[in-house]
């Protein structure tokens, strides 16, 4: 059965999409920590990293730092934190929080809450940097 992200890599569930190779996608997530929360995924659907081959996986990493100084540049925050927890979804996914401090990562804080305005804002910040960041 396809993953959520499978669902929306094939277009079937929207999503605020950032930025986009055809191995990987970056979106943000539904259910931010913070504005910038960012999920980077590969399009392979694998349950769990360490079960990606060492070209994909370290690719992955390539882009997600990528996408994280696109975030970084268009989101104010001390720096970018970096989690792959991989037991809410089964498929690999990176999450990019822009973050003050080490409390800024706890996933067992309630999301908070933004419009799918304030969604769209955000998204296209992210993007006219990641534009800048990957040329």
């Amino acid at each position: 059965m396809p993953s959520v992200f499978t669902k929306i890599i094939k277009g079937e569930i929207p999503c605020h999409k950032i930025a986009e190779t055809d191995l990987f996608l970056a979106f943000l997530d539904i259910r931010p920590l913070a504005a910038g929360h960012t999920l980077v995924i590969p399009k392979e659907e694998v349950d769990y990293i360490f079960d990606l081959d060492d070209y994909l996986l370290s690719s992955l990493m390539l882009f997600a730092k990528k996408v994280s100084k696109a975030v970084e540049a268009a989101v104010p925050c001390k720096r970018i934190g970096l989690a792959v927890v991989g037991l809410e979804v089964p498929h690999v996914h990176i999450h990019l929080v822009p973050i003050e401090n080490v409390q800024d990562m706890n996933f067992s804080r309630p999301p908070i809450k933004l419009s799918s305005d304030e969604f769209g804002v955000i998204a296209e910040k992210i993007r006219a940097k990641f534009l800048v960041v990957d040329a």
